[in-house]
């Protein structure tokens, strides 16, 4: 018999909280009598000098009840007031998820208010994909805990990764309480992310829609959506793209630099859901106290292991950034390099002053003469598989691979670069310009860069799709692209190819049957790639 979905539910629950629990517990020994009935944890986490835990019920937007926990620093005899973190739980995961940090923060004196969004698990209502409910949610979140906490109502702050860290950016548009935010695997520009390049993300978008009807309750536009959406609705279009741009913070940036509330955003070079270009975009628009962090890895896997209280480079970033801006700590953070870059090749630490100032130079390969490609069959060279492939690469430094030399030349155009004498750091986004032609009116294309070994082994470096649509068959027309930004170092007597080809699994692709793709080099607008170096 097959289990149902309400049973995977509660499997997946049980687990995770004996897992998420143990590490908590196993922590500080003393926070299991953080367990006992409400009227009690105060005096409890006195005489143990832990702070004090407990599970809650949050009335939220139009009433809908948000399952939530409450840590309260040792010691509160509602004598003083602490400053107060609110943390919206991830896409599909339990309330209990930001437990081991919770217990952190509480240990350094702050109210922590962890709650699960609407939709998933326990917590009531539908899933609104951090629409205006959702963005009500947490200002009715910040009202209880300013009302039934000793939380400072000039001291609010609010973070989360990945779905808890777009509602807090979102939040901060719309709530004036919150003075810092740390946003950690999130967005800026959700339809930059999914269906950058005007090409649909199928496996992001397809992970998102899985793992929230497993674990939540999709509304009924939630489901429209996202069948119209990895379909390719093209009638839909227009409000597919709507939809995102109103779940987009980068759609109220006016009104988030107005509010003031210091951001910090930290992300993977190679997010499959949230790409790092959206993220840098957004960061360099904001105006107030500002600080951006890029990681090796994958969708929440730079911060992951935090979540089970293993010492963590972004949560204890995330911590001095709350102290600072919300306890008046004088740690520094303030005085750093606000841009944190980590490579993906050394794992060394960079700071700059700006994302502008990342690149110091430009290396140019030259598209040259005119490659015709054959449609609908993969070449070989592919982007991975949504979540694992980067974390391959953020732990075995393992990212997709492919034989340069034996790729089909029918189904996959090539250029390299000359052998570099010297290693070539490669810092931020890379630029693709080019002419197309189609023999049909629509089209996608895949580009990649490789790092390419002295046995013609490429190390996908980064990638981008483009997709186009009601263009005249036969009719050139150029390209320009953005590939994902990266930081990644190219050794030594290595080179760099360049390759563009139709299929890609991680991407939806619109090349009617038959379809050819000519990549030219006209003499008076050559076609290039530009690669952002740092001397």
């Amino acid at each position: 018999m097959r289990p149902s979905r309400t049973t995977l539910r509660a499997a997946i629950s049980t687990v995770s909280a004996a897992v998420l629990a143990t590490t908590v517990l196993a922590g500080a020994p003393a926070t299991a009598r953080a367990a006992e009935p409400a009227s009690a944890p105060a005096a409890a986490a006195a005489a143990s000098g832990a702070p004090s835990v407990r599970f809650v019920d949050i009335q939220g937007d139009g009433g809908t009840t948000l399952k939530a926990n409450v840590f309260t620093p040792a010691g509160a005899d509602g004598t003083r007031r602490y400053p107060v973190i609110v943390l919206p739980t991830s896409w599909s995961m339990p309330q209990i998820e930001y437990m081991a940090q919770a217990r952190k923060l509480a240990d350094k004196g702050y109210v922590v208010v962890g709650y699960n969004s609407r939709g998933f698990w326990q917590s009531g209502g539908e899933i609104d994909t951090a629409g205006p409910k959702d963005v009500a949610d947490a200002s009715k979140v910040i009202d209880w805990a300013l009302a039934h906490t000793p939380a400072d109502p000039q001291k609010v702050g609010m973070g989360g990764v990945s779905y808890g860290a777009g509602i807090s950016l979102l939040a901060a548009a719309f709530d004036k309480r919150i003075k810092a935010v740390a946003a950690l695997s999130g967005w800026g520009d959700l339809v930059g992310s999914i269906y950058s390049g005007r090409t649909e993300h199928r496996q992001a978008a397809g992970f998102l829609g899985a793992t929230g009807a497993l674990t939540g309750r999709p509304s009924a536009e939630f489901r429209t959506i996202m069948k119209d959406f990895l379909a390719s609705n093209l009638d839909k279009e227009k409000d597919l793209i709507a939809w995102g741009r109103k779940r987009s913070p980068a759609t109220y940036l006016d009104r988030i630099n107005a509010n003031g509330a210091a951001v910090m955003l930290g992300n993977a070079w190679g997010d499959s859901i949230f790409p790092p270009n959206q993220t840098a975009d957004f960061y360099e628009k904001l105006t107030g106290p500002k600080r951006l962090e890029f990681r090796p890895g994958d969708h929440a896997t730079a911060e992951g292991l935090g979540l089970f209280g293993l010492p963590n480079d972004t949560w204890t970033d995330t911590q001095r950034w709350f102290d600072h801006y919300l306890k008046g700590a004088d740690n520094g953070v303030d005085r750093e390099s606000p841009v944190l870059l980590k490579s993906r090749s050394t794992g060394a630490y960079e700071g700059y002053q700006s994302w502008k100032d990342v690149p110091s130079a430009q290396r140019r390969i030259a598209l040259d003469g005119s490659k015709q490609l054959h449609t609908n069959w993969d070449s070989g060279a592919d982007g991975g598989l949504v979540i694992l492939s980067s974390m391959l690469d953020q732990f075995l430094r393992l990212p997709p691979m492919a034989s340069i030399p034996l790729l089909p030349r029918s189904l996959a155009a090539v250029w390299q670069s000359e052998r570099y004498d010297t290693g070539q750091r490669v810092r931020g986004t890379t630029r693709l310009h080019t002419t197309l032609t189609s023999t049909a009116e629509s089209g996608t294309a895949i580009a990649y860069l490789y790092d390419v070994g002295p046995l013609g082994i490429g190390k996908l470096v980064t990638h981008a799709p483009y997709t186009f649509h009601d263009k005249t068959p036969n009719q050139p027309f150029g390209v320009d692209l953005d590939l994902f930004s990266t930081a990644y170092d190219v050794p030594a007597g290595h080179r760099l190819a360049v390759v563009v080809d139709t299929v890609d699994p991680l991407y939806n692709e619109h090349n009617p049957s038959g379809a050819r793709l000519t990549f030219s080099s006209p003499a008076n607008d050559p076609s290039y790639v530009s690669v952002p170096v740092r001397d």
